[in-house]
């Protein structure tokens, strides 16, 4: 716990009304969960239907991330400056346009226009959530609620697999993502009746001047350790979404040639272990009495894990799914998340959280469009690319998390009690 957690005051809810609120919190995340997945099950159909090559399915999928990374600074200052809920209904009125336009498109620009404007509105559901987390809870409940919202709304990432691909099978994918907009408006109007502004903190947003919220940014990246915090943030779930967020589908169709219900039903595994990961990740920092060594552990076993697959290619089946099972529960996000809000004072948790947000998505716009552009170096092999391709991919994803953890094990760590 930072000197600044200490002396902020923080207004707990009731039981219910606690209740109420993270669980409408993890509805709407629930949704952009969905959305940030949505790409993998149903690559090889969208490349076949479309036209899609290696690298057009790479940007596809990383254009959300590029997106959503991009709108967290504006994020940071709009959740400081005008409160969290009003951000996050303007962002799922965006959510609902991205899925309309994305069962309409009939070519790749108009789907990667579609994924940009599900990006964006999909950019604020998790911040928001943790700036409210940071204002209205307990300091000491921070990385657990993270933890919650983490591991609760990666249930939306479950429906991005079998269901997705059961729902694609039925009905259509174009469809299925008329179904996702009516599911957003649904958890848009939930936002709206159940979360309201604090009081204290639209007193304090009113005292501050564009140019103040702006000048904010700059203290917040002049904190000391920011630097080699991001670099981590870059790393840490870029992993995770390179596999289940977008290779997977085409690695478990292309290698071991599955089809769209077996590769949903895979992809279900380590969707299903990161909620479990999650909650066992989430309060960690406080079982660790710091925060380093539970990310440290998280992204050393990551690294493991990543190489583990280079380097055996194709295992058989069942050390394929224990290997999914595994990987998928590494999820270390929450104490890093809460590191990082440690360094920052009430006023510029917002920003700062979305700046290392930021990174968070960057990184995985960054590995996704750089891995399309190392697969489509290897020539297609009868419509599908060679597993040396995917073992290169996965082994580069390993460097990355390894050059993030010597960064990271240089930063600094506030003081708990």
């Amino acid at each position: 716990m930072s000197l600044q957690d200490r002396a902020r005051p923080w207004l707990p809810p009731t039981a219910g009304a606690a209740l109420m609120l993270v669980g409408t919190l993890i509805a709407i995340y629930m949704v952009t969960q969905f959305l940030r997945n949505s790409v993998a099950v149903i690559a090889p159909d969208l490349a076949r239907t479309v036209g899609l090559s290696a690298g057009d399915l790479g940007l596809l999928s990383s254009v959300y991330f590029f997106t959503f990374a991009l709108a967290q600074l504006p994020v940071g200052i709009a959740l400081d400056r005008f409160g969290p809920r009003r951000v996050l209904l303007v962002c799922a009125a965006i959510m609902i346009l991205g899925c309309l336009a994305f069962a309409m498109a009939t070519s790749s620009a108009g789907l990667i226009g579609a994924r940009t404007l599900m990006g964006l509105g999909s950019s604020s559901a998790f911040m928001a959530s943790l700036a409210i987390f940071a204002r209205r809870f307990a300091p000491d409940r921070f990385a657990t609620l993270t933890g919650l919202q983490y591991g609760i709304g990666s249930v939306g990432s479950l429906f991005a697999t079998a269901p997705l691909a059961f729902a694609a099978a039925t009905i259509g994918w174009r469809e299925s993502f008329v179904v996702v907009a009516v599911v957003t408006l649904a958890a848009g109007i939930l936002v709206a009746v159940v979360v309201k502004d604090d009081p204290v903190a639209r007193s304090a947003r009113s005292q501050e001047s564009i140019g103040e919220a702006v000048y904010g940014i700059l203290t917040v990246v002049r904190t000391p350790s920011v630097g080699r915090l991001f670099l981590m943030h870059l790393a840490a779930y870029s992993s995770f979404a390179l596999f289940v967020g977008l290779w997977g589908g085409p690695y478990l169709s292309h290698i071991y040639g599955y089809g769209l219900t077996e590769r949903g039903e895979l992809l279900l595994i380590p969707a299903l272990a990161q909620i479990a990961g999650a909650f066992l990740w989430g309060p960690a920092d406080r079982l660790f009495g710091r925060y380093k060594p539970p990310v440290l552990l998280g992204a050393g076993l990551t690294v493991a894990m990543l190489a583990i697959l280079a380097l055996a290619g194709a295992p058989p089946l069942p050390l394929l799914i224990a290997w999914m099972a595994v990987f998928g529960s590494l999820a270390f996000t929450p104490p890093l998340i809460a590191h990082g809000k440690s360094l920052f004072p009430p006023h510029l948790v917002g920003r700062g959280l979305t700046l290392f947000n930021m990174g968070t998505m960057g990184g995985v716009f960054l590995t996704q469009a750089v891995s399309g552009v190392v697969i489509d170096l290897f020539p297609a092999e009868d419509g599908g690319y060679p597993l040396l391709a995917y073992r290169c991919v996965f082994l580069l994803q390993a460097v990355f998390v390894l050059i993030a953890m010597a960064a990271y094990l240089g930063a600094r760590e506030p003081q708990r009690d």
